[in-house]
């Protein structure tokens, strides 16, 4: 609607303003003017008065000034009645029809002080007039003057005059009057619609440029065209735009800042709202919620919920408004969690928490205590073997030569034995030392999968464990064969001993843009949650009582790990006690070396 726009308002207000004004005006002229016609008739009327008594009185012959007046009155159209003692003497208006009655210089109140020696009398108003027998009234004006008062009783010279002339004056007047008040108004509504628009125009403009920032486009500029209230208005508008633009800049360039720290954190961070929902998280807390799924037996589709624990803590510190701490056991490994209430001015708005992977901490404490432990039960075994079978060779207890065979195997295989641990040792020794040396080509890892599954297909078929091989298109990927052969190897064996009969053991490889993901899963009997955050490490066994009945030495899956590393890589392991073991691991894509 017009009247609802800024253009409407002001010219309506500019139209009724002026509207105002010139009635106003209008209605005072009209008054002034109508006072100024009948100011003037009388005053015309009172000279003629005076004129017409001066000629009367200055001839020597009573006719000769009446026909003097005769003329003088036919001259300027007046009427003029002599009363001479009461009497009288003579009118212009002898041979018209009608004329006014004499009473009524007589009996009219204001006429009648002529007489009484007043100089000069005025009146207007509906008077009588008589003609042909007949009596009506007319709206007139009469001025008297008195002659010869020295001389002459009750004797004047009355002059009147309709006053339709001076009506026909006013009308004329108030006719050019509303005239040039409609052309005020119509050049009024030209020049205030105009007006309006000329003034709004820099106005409409701002409004779709503070649109276009509403979008975001902050670059968008108000042209300046004039320099008055509205130009400054827009040089503001425009130094506020640049004013956003640079602080959104700015937050943009924090923002980045503040994502780049979060995921370059070793410490997980998981953002709440008031309604304890995650917000926000980073790629370690994302690892642990992703453990805790897989411990839930959850779908990662699900919307993202808070452990039981950690919500309980939430709600803790939404309660007592301060941070809490708290430890989180998950899949074998030991979370810290320190969680801090978000305001919103004084009302709390939510929590972040701080999570960190306390295992390695954990473990490395452990190590230290069982270390020389470990390495000292690996040793003793063979050492006592090889002792124990010496001193029988020494004391001839046996007696014959296979006896003395037997023995001398048994021998040869605990030294084969301590061979490979001193080996593997050194291995890994020098792959935590950085000394790794890793030949990476071009591999076809379809092959390369299939040529390792079917090496193991034997052993898979004498325990009745169906080996499968789960596998889509690859393209070739760089990394050091031997060195991966080695880690699959390692992890395809240990699956297939720890898996009972007619159990299943698949490895999966699934390619990436980043890289390419290796999973090893059986259904054999799994490892314990206690035992997870050390199944990487050197000697750890998690059932020591089978283990070493199938000669492992416990330092197969920390090579396994160093190699991945050298790869730049990582593996991770999840696993459930009698339901069955994942181990994953990732491999980097790059180019070049």
């Amino acid at each position: 609607m017009l009247w609802r726009s800024v253009v409407g308002k002001l010219w309506l207000t500019i139209l009724l303003l002026v509207s105002v004004v010139l009635t106003s005006l209008m209605v005072l002229l009209l008054q002034s003017f109508e006072r100024f016609h009948v100011n003037e008739a009388e005053s015309r009327l009172v000279s003629h008065a005076k004129m017409i008594a001066s000629i009367y009185e200055g001839y020597n012959t009573e006719n000769d000034a009446l026909n003097t007046i005769s003329q003088y009155a036919t001259a300027f159209d007046m009427h003029v009645i002599f009363l001479v003692e009461g009497q009288k003497v003579w009118s212009t208006d002898e041979a018209e029809s009608h004329q006014v009655a004499l009473d009524t210089f007589f009996t009219d109140e204001t006429l009648s002080q002529v007489f009484s020696g007043e100089q000069v009398v005025m009146t207007e108003g509906d008077f009588p007039f008589t003609g042909n027998g007949e009596e009506f009234h007319s709206e007139i004006m009469i001025v008297g003057i008195p002659l010869n008062p020295d001389q002459l009783e009750n004797s004047a010279v009355f002059l009147y005059q309709s006053l339709s002339a001076i009506e026909e004056a006013s009308s004329e007047t108030r006719q050019i009057i509303y005239f040039s008040a409609g052309i005020a108004i119509i050049l009024t509504t030209i020049f205030a619609f105009f007006l309006s628009s000329r003034i709004t125009a820099p106005l409409r403009k701002m409004r779709q440029v503070a649109l276009e920032v509403a979008q975001g486009k902050f670059n968008t500029k108000i042209p300046i065209l004039t320099h008055d209230e509205i130009g400054q208005l827009a040089i503001a508008f425009n130094r506020m735009g640049r004013e956003l633009n640079n602080n959104i800049h700015a937050l943009n360039q924090e923002k980045e800042q503040l994502a780049r720290i979060l995921v370059s954190m070793a410490d997980g961070v998981v953002t709440l709202n008031k309604k304890g929902t995650v917000v926000l998280t980073n790629p370690p807390a994302e690892r642990f919620i992703q453990s805790w799924y897989y411990e839930q037996g959850m779908n990662n589709e699900v919307d993202q919920q808070l452990p039981a624990s950690l919500q309980r803590l939430f709600e803790k510190v939404v309660l007592l408004e301060k941070e809490q701490v708290s430890e989180v056991e998950i899949q074998g490994r030991s979370w810290t969690v320190l969680m801090t209430p978000l305001y919103d001015q004084h009302e709390i708005r939510g929590a972040v928490a701080v999570i960190r992977d306390m295992t390695e901490e954990r473990r490395h404490d452990k190590l230290r205590k069982d270390f020389i432990a470990n390495v000292s039960h690996e040793l003793r075994t063979p050492i006592s073997m090889l002792q124990g079978y010496s001193e029988a060779i020494i004391d001839d207890i046996a007696g014959s030569d296979e006896e003395k065979k037997e023995i001398a195997k048994i021998i040869y295989e605990e030294s084969l034995r301590m061979g490979r641990l001193v080996n593997e040792l050194l291995d890994i020794a020098r792959m935590e030392a950085g000394h790794v040396e890793l030949i990476k080509e071009p591999v076809n890892v379809e092959e390369f999968t299939e040529r390792i599954v079917r090496k193991f297909q034997g052993l898979a078929r004498e325990k009745d464990i169906l080996l499968t091989l789960d596998i889509e298109k690859l393209s070739a990927m760089m990394f050091d064969p031997d060195r991966v052969e080695q880690v699959l190897t390692n992890l395809l064996h240990n699956a297939i001993r720890h898996t009972n009969k007619l159990g299943e053991v698949t490895l999966a490889v699934r390619q990436y843009e980043e890289g390419i993901k290796f999973d090893v899963k059986d259904t054999g009997s799994g490892i314990p949650e206690a035992d997870l955050p050390y199944v990487f490490e050197r000697f750890y066994k998690a059932d020591k009582a089978r283990t070493r009945g199938r000669g492992g030495t416990g330092l197969g899956l920390a090579i396994a790990k160093n190699i991945i590393d050298a790869h730049d890589g990582h593996i991770s392991v999840h696993s459930k006690v009698n339901e069955g073991t994942t181990f994953s691991f990732f491999i980097p894509h790059k180019e070049t070396d």
